[in-house]
Parts: structure tokens; sequence; C-alpha cells
């Protein structure tokens, strides 16, 4: 099938395909004498995994070690394992995450008249190098972003 066939099956567009062969997560396609790709149920069944994979928050990292554990009939559950929960620790702190900025927002909203006055503890906040502390609950905007910073340096890390 052509590389617009495999995408309809595989839900994957035909540029994360192209992306996904060039960073070698998919083998090199077979191509047609005028260059076209073709695509085999196999390499369709393996977009499939590969998506599934990235709608559970995998990385491309993740994925590419999944995909190899997974052509390899004698790999170690633990292997796989691993990686599930090492990305379960990753998501979940992604998630208390988002719950503090969440709360610092609903805080500053609270107390934020919303009225045609210039004054707003939301832009105060945003504004300040000390997070909120100009508000009732110290620190809270440090707090959150403290928070958002350590996991883009982590996620920095692993890149590099």
């Amino acid at each position: 099938m052509n590389i617009g066939q495999a995408a309809e099956a595989s839900g994957v567009s035909a540029k994360m395909i192209r992306y996904y062969e060039s960073i070698g997560l998919i083998p090199k396609t077979v191509r047609t004498e005028a260059g076209y790709r073709v695509y085999s149920d196999n390499d369709v069944h393996t977009l499939g995994f590969i998506r599934r994979a990235r709608d559970l928050g995998f990385s491309v990292e993740q994925i590419a070690e999944l995909v190899t554990l997974w052509r390899d009939r004698d790999r170690k559950s633990t292997d796989v394992k691993r990686i599930a929960l090492e990305h379960v620790e990753v998501l979940e702190r992604k998630a208390r995450e988002l719950q503090e900025m969440a709360a610092t927002l609903k805080h500053l909203a609270r107390h934020c008249h919303g009225d045609k006055r210039p004054e707003c503890p939301i832009i105060e906040g945003l504004a300040s190098d000390n997070g909120a502390r100009s508000v009732d609950q110290p620190s809270v905007l440090q707090f959150g972003t403290s928070s958002l910073r350590s996991g883009r340096r982590a996620a920095a890390s692993k890149t590099a």
C-alpha cells in the first residue's frame, strides 16, 4: 500500500510516517521504480503500535525501545514493565505539576476583582520575581513554576 493508505490504516499521518522512517523508528520501506514508498501490513501494524504508544505519551526514545522489545521474542517482560512504570512516574509528576499550576491560577483569580480597575493579582503574580507574594498565599507561583522548570530541565537533559 502507498503512504496515504498506510496513514489511513494506521492512524499515523504521512508526515509522521516519513519522520519515523527518517529517525529509524520504522525501517526504510521498499520503493517502486518511480520512488514511491510501499508499505506492508506488518509496517502498518508497527505504525499502529507506535501510534498507541504515542497516545499514551511515551517519548520517541521509549517507543524505539518498546518496538525493539516487541520484535524480540526472547525479551524479558521486566524490561517492558520497567519502561512502563518509569513512564507512569513521569505522568504522575506532570499531573501533580498541572494541579499545582491550576491551584496557583485559581488562587490568583480568586483575588482578582475582575473589574475595570488596572490592579490585578494575576498580572502582579506573573510579573513578580517571587511569584505571588503580594497576595495572601506566599510563593504560590514559585511553587508551580519551579516544578515546571525542573520538569523542563529533566526533559532537556534526556534529549541532550
